[in-house]
C-alpha cells in the first residue's frame, strides 16, 4: 500500500467523522431552535424586538453552519485532489 492510498483513507475517515459529528450538531441545534421558538411564542413578557433578535440569531447560526460545512467540504475536496495529483505523478514517474 503506497503512501497516497493511506492518506486517502485518512482523508475519507476524517470526512466521515466530520460529517457524522456535524450532522449530530445540526440536529441538536434544530432541537434547541424549536425549543427556543416555542418559548418565544409563549412568553408574553419578551418584547417584540427581543423575539426578533432571537429569531435573527437562529437564522444567522443556520447560515453560519451551512457556510462552515461548505468551506470544510471544499477543503476536503482540495486535499483529495492534491493527493490524487501526487499519486498520478508518482505512478507516471515510475
Amino acid at each position: 500500500m503506497n503512501q497516497f492510498s493511506v492518506v486517502k483513507q485518512m482523508i475519507d475517515f476524517n470526512r466521515t467523522t466530520f460529517d457524522n459529528t456535524f450532522g449530530a450538531m445540526c440536529m441538536l441545534q434544530e432541537q434547541s431552535e424549536k425549543m427556543m421558538s416555542s418559548l418565544v411564542e409563549q412568553a408574553v413578557w419578551i418584547p417584540g424586538e427581543g423575539k426578533k433578535a432571537l429569531i435573527d440569531m437562529s437564522a444567522m447560526f443556520r447560515k453560519g453552519c451551512s457556510e462552515f460545512k461548505k468551506a470544510v467540504d471544499e477543503n476536503f475536496g482540495k486535499a483529495e485532489s492534491y493527493f490524487e495529483q501526487g499519486a498520478r505523478a508518482q505512478t507516471e514517474g515510475t
